[in-house]
């Protein structure tokens, strides 16, 4: 007999904190938010709000009064589960849980959970156990145990007995050291596969964004692909590559990778940095923007943030690609792509309909033949299999025979030419 799935109904919070530095503006927050619990199966949003508060309050975040009055507000909604959007500390949520009698998520435990939920392939399963593991050594909470737990994830959304973070840290540690193990080999393996396919004299264009932003769709529209590519936020987690033929012929390596999102978990960046390394390996990275967003300007300074503290090459070409430009309304399309004709190394597309791609393409193109050089190299009679790879590129212009060997006049690219160095 299958087992019956468990609705959990949950609320989300935007705590406003007028006080804060980095401070969003609060409805496309709150939005975002809703959009993360919703990304997770088996929640029910019962509903959301935002709490204007001068600055957190150390022990409860929330002031006495305001605590009382969303106790009564989550007991008349049968709440079992908020969601505080944003860092909520071990104290805090012990406080809360105890004055709510509910469970407590924040923005970092609830982006954990929904990475767990969607992880895929071996390195991405152990890359979120690290990540959760570093998380939960910070705050040894005792989980509530009254939710049952259906489904993959952490737990954190709560589970009988098996889900108690009540381990010493030590035991926390000890199976950190064991990931970090299992997620070597598995990076070993990744890095022959990467090696394997430097031998690939394709060119690899990464496409990066904000989640949501439509690389997905993207993706699928340019290989015909089946990717996950659903309204959601973090729809893909895994890296998944492509060999796709642009019109013009030339032959590139697609990547889409995992959206970013901000104040991702520190945790998540670490240990995402190895899915991530397909990016820093790329000949051309692909900004993909929601152009059609309300905050698409912060999500996009949010995405370049990233790729800073990645260790982004600043000599990689980028092209911004503002994306879903079919939904924006007729005036605000034509100021859009007037911006865009106007900037340098932007396009504007819809990876619904196809507008916009096929000069999207002349530019990947454009962009990965503009890195070539030319130089002339001095090769002797033995060297006939370097030789033999000159021609088989294309890339030889001109050959003089000399008492050596040969003079070869060459046209290639900075990937043409590591390659041929590793012969």
């Amino acid at each position: 007999m299958e087992h019956e799935t468990q609705v959990t109904r949950a609320w989300v919070l935007h705590p406003d904190i007028t006080g804060a530095d980095d401070r969003r503006e609060a409805s496309s927050a709150l939005e975002e938010a809703v959009a993360l619990a919703a990304a997770l199966p088996n929640l029910e949003v019962a509903g959301s709000t935002t709490v204007r508060l001068a600055k957190a309050q150390p022990g409860t975040l929330f002031g006495t009064g305001k605590i009382e009055e969303l106790r009564a507000m989550f007991e008349a909604n049968e709440v079992e589960l908020v969601l505080i959007d944003g860092p909520v500390s071990p104290v805090q949520q012990r406080n809360l849980e105890k004055a709510w009698k509910v469970k407590i998520l924040d923005r970092t435990g609830l982006i954990l959970e929904i990475f767990s939920d969607r992880a895929r392939t071996r390195e991405g399963v152990l890359q979120v156990e690290m990540a959760a593991l570093s998380y939960q050594r910070t705050r040894l909470v005792r989980a509530w145990t009254h939710l049952e737990r259906q489904r993959g994830g952490l737990g954190f959304v709560g589970g009988p007995g098996e889900t108690q973070i009540e381990a010493d840290r030590r035991a926390i540690d000890d199976q950190l050291v064991r990931l970090r193990g299992q997620l070597a080999k598995v990076v070993k393996t990744r890095e022959l596969h990467r090696k394997a396919r430097a031998k690939v004299p394709f060119p690899i264009v990464a496409l990066v964004g904000y989640t949501n932003a439509g690389k997905s769709t993207l993706f699928n529209h340019v290989t015909g692909a089946e990717v996950m590519a659903k309204d959601m936020l973090f729809a893909t987690l895994d890296p998944t590559m492509r060999s796709v033929e642009l019109p013009d012929g030339l032959e590139v390596i697609l990547s889409d990778t995992v959206g970013f999102i901000s104040d991702l978990p520190t945790q998540l960046v670490a240990s995402f940095r190895a899915t991530l390394e397909e990016v820093l390996a790329a000949d051309l990275v692909l900004h993909v923007r929601d152009i059609a967003h309300a905050e698409t300007e912060h999500q996009a300074e949010d995405v370049r943030t990233i790729l800073e503290s990645l260790g982004m090459d600043e000599k990689t070409p980028q092209i911004e690609v503002w994306n879903k430009i079919d939904l924006l309304e007729p005036e605000r399309r034509e100021a859009v792509l007037a911006k865009a004709d106007r900037a340098d190394d932007v396009l504007a597309v819809s990876a619904v309909t196809g507008d916009g791609l096929e000069a999207l393409f002349q530019a990947i193109a454009v962009s990965l033949e503009a890195e070539k050089s030319r130089e002339t190299l001095n090769l002797s009679f033995s060297e006939g299999k370097q030789r033999a790879w000159l021609f088989k590129e294309g890339v030889v212009e001109q050959e003089e025979q000399t008492d050596e060997g040969f003079a070869i006049s060459v046209h290639w690219t900075l990937r043409q030419a590591r390659k041929f160095q590793s012969l």
